[in-house]
């Protein structure tokens, strides 16, 4: 079936994807057993939808598509050239010195023209990857049904269905697993989104790539949050993507010091990674989202304007873009967090208004961050608040950071 393969290969460039294999529709056996080892250990806490039985169907392609005999995987590179505070951040990352010794205090009192923007993973700088990716596989399928003819069976995901994505790119050749759990390739590191296409037909696999991380340990080692408890291990509800994203309650207090100035998803183990140094643009990228107006920042958003969102403004302003899947709420509350964290006093007539927001959640991160940064206006601000607050874990929030400012 060399031909065949030739054309899947053709076609999915053409379709605008930067990597592309083939594995078979046989089981993961291995991967299987890994993933239930992981639910069973508490390290999917806090995600509910990633069931035993959501990886037991994830592990059969047949049982996604009956009469399954391949499985090709595809790649499309996500890397846009990092901007100049951005690779500062970087080079102090990889000094030398662990992350999380330098978390508590890194963000302390920066002032500055970006004392109020938080960042955001590299990932949400496109618009929302799903719809691009669906739409190219949708593509080469059709584009493959022109070229023999005939209907092809085929299913496809991204990484919001049943699929390992990761353990099917392994297998295909794509890339291996970093010790971060992400896929890494020789030519774009892990800033790739990975889809894949089940199908009925009969095509030649790709080996697996003989890589690895090596002695390699950066990744784990600069994780503030120390996340990454083991090589190829995160214990999800420790890491800061999970924190700021799927999390939708509070932020543990011992968490927050932790989560820098990030407000959605988190980049550090990536940014870190030797792989990823020389990583190449995508051949036909997704269009970009405008984040800041700041071309030096593009990929921050102004916190204070966050705060001041309403439902409205927010779906207008992050629409089409990974952004939407925390809520408003949700980044209201990172935004509290990533403030609190910076620790410039301008900041205190933001937080003191979300203070008086109608949602408990900001209401708490915002009294904690008020804590964070002390000084006798924010003081007064939760001294004003405790008199008023009538939901017992914000008053609690409340006089915990006004026990922290008296202190500080």
């Amino acid at each position: 079936m060399t031909d065949l393969k030739s054309i899947v290969t053709t076609q999915a460039r053409a379709a605008g994807f930067d990597l592309v294999g083939v594995t078979s529709a046989d089981d993961f056996a291995a991967d299987r057993d890994a993933a239930l080892e992981r639910i069973r250990e508490g390290r999917m806490d806090g995600l509910p939808w990633y069931t035993e039985s959501r990886v037991m169907r994830g592990t059969s392609p047949a049982e996604l598509l009956p009469g399954a005999r391949s499985i090709i995987c595809l790649g499309l590179s996500y890397w846009q050239d990092a901007d100049a505070a951005r690779s500062s951040t970087s080079s102090r990352l990889t000094d030398g010195d662990s992350g999380r010794r330098e978390s508590d205090s890194r963000f302390r009192g920066n002032g500055g023209a970006h004392s109020s923007l938080g960042r955001v993973a590299r990932y949400a700088w496109v618009r929302d990857y799903h719809r691009a990716m669906k739409r190219r596989m949708r593509e080469l399928v059709r584009a493959l049904e022109r070229e023999m003819s005939s209907e092809v069976a085929a299913r496809w995901y991204v990484d919001d269905g049943p699929m390992l994505d990761r353990a099917a790119a392994n297998r295909a050749g794509i890339g291996w697993f970093g010790k971060n759990s992400n896929i890494l390739n020789p030519l774009f590191g892990s800033w790739v989104f990975l889809g894949q296409i089940i199908t009925d037909l009969d095509l030649e696999p790709d080996a697996p790539l003989k890589k690895s991380c090596g002695n390699c340990t950066r990744c784990i080692d600069d994780c503030p949050t120390g996340a990454i408890v083991a090589p190829y291990v995160v214990d999800n509800p420790r890491c800061i993507s999970y924190l700021t994203i799927e999390n939708r309650g509070a932020i543990p207090r011992e968490m927050r010091p932790l989560v820098q100035d990030w407000v959605f998803g988190c980049d550090i183990c990536q940014d870190v990674c030797p792989v990823n140094r020389k990583a190449r643009e995508a051949g036909q990228p997704i269009p970009p989202v405008a984040l800041d107006r700041d071309p030096d920042a593009q990929e921050r958003i102004d916190l204070v304007q966050l705060l001041e969102m309403s439902e409205d403004e927010f779906r207008q302003r992050f629409a089409g873009s990974s952004i939407m899947r925390a809520k408003r709420v949700g980044m209201q509350r990172n935004a509290c967090v990533a403030l609190g964290n910076i620790g410039d006093e301008s900041a205190v007539p933001a937080l003191a208004a979300a203070l008086a927001s109608a949602e408990p959640l900001v209401r708490g991160h915002a009294a904690w961050a008020l804590g964070r940064i002390g000084g006798s206006q924010a003081a007064a601000v939760l001294s004003g608040a405790a008199s008023a607050e009538t939901d017992a874990a914000v008053l609690e929030e409340i006089r915990q950071a006004l026990a922290e400012s008296a202190g500080g």
